[in-house]
């Protein structure tokens, strides 16, 4: 440990990403990556905007792509807040909004960034237990709190939390903010962000990432009452100024405007998922319900961590958390049909074995 290092560093507990081997012929499934490679239109964007003008800072506010999410999802520019990726995007809200004097509240099974950023910006936090199904339950929200939080669907469950509960919850907490984090949402949930319109302390979360298949260009956005947009621009205008680059701003706005392409890949995520529970229920698995782009399984047989080492012996990587409760899960991002294929392939062998 560096001498130099400040107490807050000192105390950090970083994130640890999911795995990016370099091996040949991997069937690689263990960082949700959509399987299936962004839009044609978002990429004819990127090419036309690499050229001269990349001397030139890119636009700070990011006005065109505010403008093509807002017309997406029928909110105004003003309501819309933009970052390098989710990650960025939680990170100021974390800062700018969460920040309180009493506690946070988040699943004690979740995106583990969310301690992270706690660690980072000395916010106090409580976990509060998913229910013995894994789901969310909203009324264990129902204390006081200096702000909430949670995916939905939830990482690494895959259960997703209703829309009507969602609202219920905001009813009984409109003293601090509450955060619902869609990274996942596209995979057959529905968004809470024509809840905005009517909850002013409700902020929704996305990243074009998973479902737009841009996790290398590093975008995401807020949507939410301008007054909680503000708070996210202060602290953006206070870190960096310019978190989004020509590049990103072009393909971006580009993803959004190509609807049909957006939702022939959500509904093959979609279908492959439904095929791919049936077959691992099938072979004895119990299957979580997911809306997201990933499963969340486990044998009563076989311990998960063997299970996930057998599959990387043969170059199949899936996610293992060592973690209380969830100790015999895997976490398998859905692939393509015939890498999910392969998949269930070496778990017949595996299983026998």
């Amino acid at each position: 440990m560096s001498r130099f290092w400040s107490d807050v560093v000192k105390g950090l507990k970083p994130y640890v990403p999911g795995e990016q081997p370099r091996l040949a012929n991997l069937v690689k499934l263990n960082t949700n990556e959509n399987p299936y490679g962004p839009s044609p239109r978002a990429l004819d964007a990127i090419r036309a905007a690499t050229g001269e003008s990349l001397r030139l800072y890119p636009d700070p506010n990011a006005e065109q792509l505010k403008l093509a999410i807002g017309k997406y999802h029928g909110v105004g520019a003003q309501n819309v807040f933009v970052g390098n990726g989710s990650d960025e995007v939680l990170a100021h809200i974390f800062l700018g909004l969460l920040k309180q004097a009493q506690p946070i509240l988040f699943p004690d099974i979740s995106y583990s960034f969310y301690p992270v950023y706690c660690g980072l910006y000395q916010v106090a936090f409580e976990t509060i237990p998913l229910a013995d199904d894994f789901s969310i339950q909203v009324d264990a929200y129902t204390k006081p709190n200096g702000g909430i939080i949670f995916p939905n669907p939830n990482a690494p469950t895959g259960c997703l939390v209703s829309l009507a509960d969602i609202e219920r919850l905001l009813k009984s907490n409109q003293d601090s903010v509450v955060v619902i984090d869609e990274a996942y949402v596209d995979f057959g949930g529905e968004s809470a962000i024509p809840l905005t319109a009517k909850f002013p302390n409700l902020l929704v979360v996305q990243t074009l990432s998973k479902s737009r298949s841009l996790a290398g260009l590093r975008v995401g956005f807020a949507v939410g009452h301008t007054d909680l947009i503000e708070a996210l621009e202060r602290v953006k205008n206070s870190f960096n100024s310019y978190p989004l680059d020509r590049l990103a701003i072009a393909g971006a706005v580009a993803a959004f405007e190509d609807r049909e392409y957006f939702e022939k890949t959500c509904e093959a995520v979609i279908a492959t998922r439904e095929r791919l529970t049936g077959e691992l229920n099938a072979l004895g698995f119990e299957v979580l319900p997911s809306k997201a782009n990933f499963i969340f399984a486990r044998h009563p047989q076989h311990d998960a961590e063997e299970s996930a080492l057998a599959l990387r012996q043969r170059s199949i990587i899936v996610r293992h958390f060592k973690l209380p409760r969830i100790e015999q899960f895997l976490r398998i991002t859905v692939g393509t049909d015939e890498q999910c294929a392969a998949l269930v392939t070496a778990l017949r062998e595996i299983l026998r074995a």
